[in-house]
């Protein structure tokens, strides 16, 4: 069955998380990226540990579905090269830090002359315009900068980043739909363009809703732990076991609850009949919820949450969401063929179609190992390519 994307040929100079992360979109949905590294070392992610057949976790997440060429950038040939595979591309993608592909020949103005139709992807930290559009930075960083990190964990607790790659891989996702839609736009005015996004403009808008509440109050938001600003109960209760993270949003969910823990008498209660109410004794009711819970073991109450329809969910670790039945049956975890690493599997994106694939085509590339294929595939002959290779301008 094939992609969405089957027949789209993407140029990839990205390194790091999040250009990476949107070329494996695109690669999934059946695009064929061209992933251009650096001699030597090659993208960054290559050594974020752990390690496996020199080979960092990272990377072998998000560039499957790739080729690997090795291409000096900062040689004129190398450029040419860039460029060469430009003519026939439908998309390219970088993530440098602002300026940097303008300085190496390679921006959109530079581009779109050598193809009018090409669509140009560019991600980067903190966007293209405004006093910070210089500025470095890595998805703590900007965490920390659109006010994510500030508003995690409780008063009381360490400043804490939340643990996964939220900006670099929303900012993927984003940049992966705003290619998908230039390319629909390009099918009716027969021309490309160029399309932006940033982990800032990622992190302002995860935090819209805070941000809103700000807008409308003057104040700003409390750190909640797991509990919620707009309804309660709403957070992680500790049970006779493990802990448990119980999710009620409305009235009607909050008698379920009190059915549930056989405390039907709450509903009726001046104190947590309505939300507001609750909200406002808040710290009252979780700690009768929890009293009321530390009688029995997680699993027990678990069971007795979903048999009421309440939203509620033990607290897993990692290795348990690894072997959960759920990952498998949803088939999360699929077989990859790798060069050097026996038995790959590799997480598969959170989508499906009825009528198209998004299959794990190939393992993520070694350093270069499509080098010459791809050179003899854009046209380029056994000689060129040995002086290519003599002269450093590329590596296999």
């Amino acid at each position: 069955m094939a992609g969405p994307l089957d027949g789209t040929k993407v140029v990839d100079i990205t390194t790091n998380i999040s250009g990476p992360s949107l070329t494996m979109i695109l690669a999934d949905l059946g695009a064929e990226v061209i992933k251009i590294e650096r001699s030597g070392t090659g993208d960054d992610s290559r050594r974020m540990g752990p390690m496996w057949n020199g080979e960092g976790a990272f990377f072998l997440q998000i560039n499957r579905n790739k080729r690997s060429i090795v291409v000096d950038l900062k040689k004129e040939d190398g450029k040419r090269i860039v460029k060469r595979f430009v003519k026939e591309a439908d998309v390219f993608v970088e993530n440098f830090r602002f300026g940097k592909a303008e300085q190496l020949g390679l921006g959109y103005e530079d581009l779109k002359e050598l193809n009018p139709q090409l669509i140009y992807a560019s991600i980067n930290a903190y966007g293209n315009k405004g006093p910070m559009k210089e500025k470095p930075g890595y998805d703590a960083v900007v965490q920390a900068d659109t006010g994510i990190m500030g508003m995690n964990g409780t008063e009381n607790s360490e400043i804490s980043r939340v643990p996964v790659s939220i900006l670099d891989q929303g900012s993927a996702i984003w940049g992966a739909l705003a290619v998908v839609s230039a390319i629909l736009s390009r099918n009716r005015i027969e021309t490309g363009q160029k399309v932006e996004t940033s982990l800032y403009e990622t992190g302002v808008f995860w935090s819209s809703y805070n941000l809103m509440s700000h807008l409308v109050t003057g104040e700003e938001p409390k750190k909640m732990g797991s509990n919620h600003a707009a309804f309660t109960p709403y957070g992680v209760f500790q049970t006779a076991t493990e802990p448990i993270m119980i999710g009620v949003s409305n009235d009607q969910l909050f008698k379920k609850l009190c059915v549930a823990l056989e405390k039907e008498m709450w509903s009726e209660d001046d104190r947590f009949r309505h939300n507001q109410q609750r909200i406002t004794n808040r710290n009252e009711l979780n700690y009768e919820i929890e009293k009321v819970l530390k009688s029995q073991e997680a699993t027990y109450w678990a069971d007795k949450l979903d048999l009421n329809g309440v939203p509620s969910a033990i607290i897993r670790k990692i290795s348990d969401v690894a072997t959960n039945e759920q990952t498998e049956q949803l088939s999360m975890l699929q077989d990859v063929e790798h060069s050097t690493i026996d038995n790959l599997k590799l997480y598969r994106l959170p989508i499906s179609f009825s009528g198209n694939s998004t299959s794990l085509r190939k393992g993520p590339p070694l350093l270069g190992e499509d080098t010459k294929d791809i050179l003899k595939e854009f046209g380029y002959d056994e000689v060129s390519i040995k002086h290519f290779i003599k002269s450093g301008v590329v590596n296999s």
